[in-house]
């Protein structure tokens, strides 16, 4: 297939920046919507923080631009009210039913950190807090609830007795979602990895994300990602971050996206695999003809508005029993794609 000229993707660029910027909410918060289908064709509208973290990390190469300053500017903004005790976060806004019994977690608080540290926006050193969360296997449990431990932290012992402000309803938490206290799941701890850098604590989860893709159990090393090309992008920022050793991951990964390519460029079921797809092969340091084709079906589908249609992220447990995406969130990613294809063009502006 023929180069994509670069205007092209400068255009489709700036059209998808238009469309996130005129529909985040004034409060600095993005939509997302629950449904019970890949598709998400019969939705209800979903207040939550990690749509917000997801879509502003994806726009970060392109914060030179006025509209995505604007962009971050308020997503920081929103991120920073949204920080509990000690600089966690929870899944649910503040303004949410949810929001009392569900217990803060690893995942959005790395997500959201992420985004602040990038942006040198102001937050609590959470640090320790995240460590105390750890397993005695040196992996990070994802919630921060009720467990046997020894951390001798008023903030961590307060930030988890808020259960019993609510202890009915957080055990209906416990019995009607598909998680349990001790989960450990694959993408929560690749966060966790990517926030916090590669030191001694978080050494271990390394050799967690080799095994979960050479034993390739990436589609059920998580309760809330269930497709394998959501697993691929959260562990190949890693490897972009500098950790070397994932090299022993890296060609299995390719591979594996490779061999989910399609006629018409896409990857996996659409626009979101294909993006997800995009991002991972670049951070993988991939190059192919497989990336150009990809490019093209990316441009080639965003709607006049601007944005691509929504397609399910994550799920609410392996039954899938709940799906979350929105037309914002797949934006984000698409624009994450196109952003990094142009920057292996050798042009950083557009």
């Amino acid at each position: 297939m023929d180069s994509i000229q670069p205007e092209v993707i400068h255009q489709s660029l700036l059209k998808g920046i238009q469309y996130l910027h005129q529909h985040q909410l004034p409060n600095g918060e993005f939509c997302l919507y629950i449904g019970q289908e890949d598709n998400l064709k019969h939705t209800i509208p979903y207040s939550n923080i990690f749509s917000t973290s997801l879509i502003s990390y994806s726009l970060l190469k392109l914060s030179h631009l006025t509209e995505v300053q604007e962009v971050l500017e308020r997503s920081a903004a929103f991120l920073q009210y949204q920080a509990m005790r000690g600089g966690v976060w929870n899944n649910f806004t503040s303004w949410s039913p949810l929001f009392k019994v569900c217990p803060a977690d690893i995942d959005n608080t790395a997500c959201a950190s992420k985004v602040l540290q990038v942006l040198k926006k102001d937050y609590p050193d959470n640090r320790d807090l995240m460590y105390n969360n750890l397993s005695y296997k040196g992996l990070f449990y994802t919630w921060y609830t009720l467990r046997p431990n020894t951390v001798w932290r008023k903030d961590y012992w307060l930030l988890i007795l808020r259960e019993f402000k609510n202890p009915l309803k957080s055990l209906f938490f416990w019995s009607k979602f598909e998680c349990n206290r001790n989960d450990i799941d694959g993408v929560v701890n690749a966060n966790a990895l990517f926030y916090l850098g590669l030191n001694e604590r978080t050494d271990p989860i390394v050799n967690y994300i080799i095994d979960i893709i050479i034993q390739n159990k990436e589609e059920d090393c998580d309760l809330w990602y269930r497709n394998a090309f959501t697993i691929y992008y959260f562990f190949s920022r890693n490897y972009a971050n500098g950790i070397t050793r994932l090299e022993a991951a890296r060609q299995l990964m390719i591979d594996r996206i490779f061999n989910k390519a399609n006629e018409d460029g896409s990857f996996g079921t659409g626009i979101l695999d294909t993006a997800l797809g995009v991002i991972s092969l670049i951070n993988l340091n991939c190059k192919s003809s497989l990336l150009t084709k990809a490019i093209h079906y990316i441009t080639d589908n965003q709607t006049a508005y601007g944005n691509w249609i929504r397609w399910a992220v994550y799920y609410g447990g392996p039954k899938k029993l709940s799906c979350f995406g929105s037309e914002e969130l797949t934006t984000g990613f698409c624009l994450e794609a196109l952003s990094l294809y142009k920057s292996t063009l050798n042009n950083e502006n557009i």
